[in-house]
C-alpha cells in the first residue's frame, strides 16, 4: 500500500530538539504508524531560530491572541514565531500531507488546553500553541490530533480513520475529478460517515443528489462537509446503529441461529463485553460468503490495515 503522509511534532519522532536537547519519542507514532505513513517532522521553536538548550516558553495574555515570551527573562518571540508560520504553513502545502500530530501542552504546538498566563501570573488552560493555530487556520479540513489523546482508543481511531479517508479523498481528486466519481466515492463511505452522525450522514446525501456545476465546486463543497462529519465522534451507539444496518442485508440469507449469532455480538459489543472487531469480523465473513457488492465495498468494514488494531478496544 502507498504510504500517505503526515507531518508530526519532531520531538515525538525522537528528534533531540526540546528546550532542555531531549525528547519525547512516541514508539506507537514511530514504529506503528510509521509502517503505513511518511512524516513530515516539524519543531516550530527551532526552525524559527531559538537554539538548543533554550529557555522555556509560555503563551501569556489574551487567550485568542496570546503573545509568546520566555518564563524566566520575559522575552517575547511572538513577532519571529508567527513570521515563521506563515511561512512554514505554505512550504507544507507541497507536502500534501494527510494529517498532523502535534505535540500536547506545548506553548507552540498544542493543539487544546495549552496554558495561557495572564499578566499576574495566573495560568488557564484554554490556549493553542501558535504554530497549531496557523496550520489549523492555513488547512481547516486537515485531520490534527495531538499525541496524549492518541492513547485513548476512540480517539485514536476517528483520527487515524479521518486521515486515511482524507487520502482517499485527495487520491479521487488527483485521478478524475468529475460527479461520477464524487458519486462512487460517497457510495463506498455511506456507513463510515452515518456511523460518524445521521444528521451530516444525511445532509451530504442531499448535496450529492443536487451537487452544484462545474465538478472542481462539487469536490471543494463535497470536501467541507466531509471534514464537519468525521469530526463528529462516533461511539457504540453509533456503531451499533450501523452494524444492524448490515445486518439488514442479510435477512434472506441468513438461518434464524445465524441470525441470532450476529444480534447478540453486537449487543455484546453495546455493552462493552466484545471490542468493535468481534461483529465486524462475523459481518464480514457473511459479506465474503453470500458476495453482497454493496458491502464488499463499504469502507466501514475495513478503513484502515487491521494490523493497527484500532477497533481492538471495547
Amino acid at each position: 500500500m502507498e504510504k500517505l503522509k503526515i507531518g508530526v511534532s519532531a520531538c515525538l519522532l525522537g528528534q533531540n530538539v526540546r528546550y532542555n536537547g531531549g525528547h519525547q519519542l512516541n514508539h506507537f507514532i514511530r514504529d506503528i504508524l510509521g509502517q503505513y505513513m511518511d512524516f513530515v517532522p516539524v519543531c516550530p521553536e527551532v526552525e524559527c531560530g531559538m537554539s538548543i538548550p533554550r529557555e522555556t516558553l509560555r503563551l501569556v495574555g489574551n487567550e485568542d491572541a496570546p503573545r509568546l515570551v520566555t518564563s524566566r527573562s520575559g522575552v517575547d518571540h511572538t513577532e519571529q514565531m508567527q513570521s515563521w508560520a506563515e511561512e512554514k504553513v505554505k512550504q507544507l502545502e507541497r507536502e500534501e500531507l494527510c494529517g498532523f500530530i502535534f505535540k500536547k501542552d506545548s506553548p507552540s504546538s498544542g493543539l487544546y488546553r495549552v496554558k495561557v498566563y495572564s499578566e499576574q501570573g495566573m495560568p488557564r488552560n484554554v490556549g493553542t500553541g501558535m504554530f497549531a493555530r496557523a496550520f489549523t487556520r492555513h488547512f481547516p479540513l486537515l485531520p490534527v490530533e495531538e499525541e496524549g489523546r492518541l492513547n485513548d482508543g476512540r480517539l485514536r481511531e476517528n483520527f487515524i480513520e479521518s486521515v486515511f479517508v482524507f487520502k482517499h479523498f485527495r487520491d479521487l481528486i488527483k485521478a478524475s475529478p468529475s460527479r461520477g466519481a464524487l458519486v462512487d466515492f460517497h457510495t463506498r463511505h455511506k456507513l463510515l460517515l452515518l456511523a460518524h452522525s445521521q444528521e451530516h450522514y444525511r445532509r451530504m446525501g442531499r448535496f450529492i443528489a443536487a451537487m452544484p456545476e462545474p465538478a472542481e465546486e462539487a469536490y471543494r463543497q463535497y470536501g467541507i462537509h466531509l471534514a464537519e462529519t468525521l469530526r463528529v465522534r462516533t461511539t457504540a451507539k453509533k456503531h451499533c446503529n450501523v452494524l444492524l444496518h448490515i445486518l439488514g442485508y442479510f435477512k434472506h440469507e441468513l438461518s434464524p441461529d445465524e441470525k441470532q449469532e450476529v444480534l447478540e455480538t453486537i449487543e455484546a459489543y453495546r455493552l462493552g463485553e466484545v471490542p468493535l472487531i468481534v461483529p465486524i469480523t462475523l459481518l464480514n465473513h457473511y459479506v465474503r460468503k453470500f458476495d453482497q457488492p454493496y458491502l464488499r465495498d463499504q469502507y466501514y468494514l475495513h478503513p484502515h490495515p487491521l494490523d493497527l488494531r484500532l477497533r481492538s478496544h471495547c
